[in-house]
């Protein structure tokens, strides 16, 4: 019974600090109006989160926070710190490299929230580890959906207020674990980053199918993500509220990641990313077909891709996990991850550059390639059953 206390307290805390991630997305079309920026700026506003939260990793990894200091502890400091770069932006200057700085700080701290709140469910759970994980990633979806919510319920909201909103959440998921998670019985010191097993890593066919398969997932992931607003605003019909629409699309993966953990006790990681890879890319190669549709079917294939966007997310942290060696373990996933974000920017920036030059239906298919080297990356994994 306490595990399953301890498990929502964890999801609920993963929920509410991951809400800082697109906090800045959602107040997008208010800072065009009231600081005077442009559309385009999207990209800048989104990629700083991403390149804060590599860093922020790479950070954590070499001074070994967590080996030094409990995790429950550091999840806490990186949500209040977090939480006040996020609200920090009505007080500085309205501009854009405000924003940008500000944005590329929160990201920072996110790297002590999400990865961190992965370490604490591995700390408590062992047999479940895999069901666990993905209940995890489903909350980040929610968190990163979680701004639109406020932002479609409270049209009428000043931009600040939504800020505000999301900064006392993440407080609130900071003081949970704070107080009432303590460090799990399984809790062991993380393998240190190595630079010098870098090299030997992608030796491992196993590790290298699982991480080319992230990194295809993550070219797709963010950026579908970021524009949900974008694709939605060029439908021919009239889409009211976006904002609901784009947090119920992103909250749909919560459903898909959660389900394919469950899946996956029984079909294996490989083949649940294998399917929701597969789907994705379909549900891009269709973009052109069901724009035309109308609204309800429209609206219906969204959410379709983005449960299946994100489904596959969870699977490719348990691949790499069993198929790098125990002692690189950590400097694995710290590789994946960081380059799989870095992948997430350059995806951001080419479609950002490429919607201002050609019609939508076209450009969204820049983003096919990720799904198709991810199906190819990881097939040897599926024909294992991993």
């Amino acid at each position: 019974m306490k595990s399953k206390r301890i498990l929502f307290l964890i999801i609920f805390s993963q929920f509410a600090g991951t809400s800082l991630w697109f906090a800045g997305n959602a107040i997008m079309p208010d800072l065009i109006i009231e600081m005077g920026l442009k559309p385009g700026d999207l990209g800048s506003v989104t990629s700083a989160v991403q390149a804060g939260f590599i860093i922020g990793t790479l950070v954590f990894a070499f001074t070994a926070v967590a080996d030094r200091f409990s995790p429950s502890k550091v999840f806490f400091v990186c949500s209040i710190v977090g939480a006040v770069f996020n609200a920090s932006i009505y007080f500085l200057p309205k501009e854009l490299l405000s924003v940008v700085i500000t944005r590329f700080l929160t990201g920072v701290m996110l790297a002590g929230i999400y990865p961190i709140g992965m370490k604490i469910a591995a700390d408590w759970y062992k047999d479940e580890l895999g069901k666990a994980i993905g209940y995890l990633v489903g909350a980040l979806v929610l968190g990163t959906a979680f701004p639109s919510l406020i932002r479609a319920l409270g049209s009428q909201l000043e931009w600040s207020v939504v800020l505000g909103v999301v900064s006392i959440l993440v407080c609130a998921g900071g003081f949970l674990v704070l107080f009432f998670i303590k460090d799990g019985p399984y809790r062991q010191p993380m393998a240190k980053f190595n630079p010098g097993g870098i090299g030997t890593l992608f030796k491992s066919s196993g590790y290298r199918s699982a991480s080319f398969g992230y990194f295809g997932h993550q070219w797709e992931l963010y950026t579908f993500w970021a524009f949900i607003p974008t694709l939605l605003a060029h439908h021919r019909g009239t889409v009211d509220n976006i904002s609901l629409w784009t947090f119920l699309i992103i909250g749909s993966g919560a459903i898909g990641s959660s389900v394919g953990g469950i899946l996956s006790e029984k079909w294996g990681s490989a083949f649940v990313a294998w399917v929701n890879l597969l789907g994705s890319g379909l549900c891009i190669i269709l973009f052109p077909v069901f724009i035309q549709f109308p609204l309800p079917v429209f609206f219906t294939y969204m959410l379709v891709w983005g449960w299946v966007v994100v489904g596959d997310s969870p699977q490719f942290s348990a691949l790499a996990a069993i198929t790098t060696p125990k002692s690189q373990i950590g400097s694995g996933l710290i590789l994946m991850n960081c380059i799989g974000y870095t992948v997430s920017i350059a995806s951001i920036y080419t479609l950002n550059y490429l919607i201002g030059y050609f019609d939508i239906s076209n450009v969204i298919l820049v983003l096919l390639p990720g799904p198709i080297l991810g199906l190819i990356a990881i097939y040897p994994l599926k024909k294992q059953r991993l």
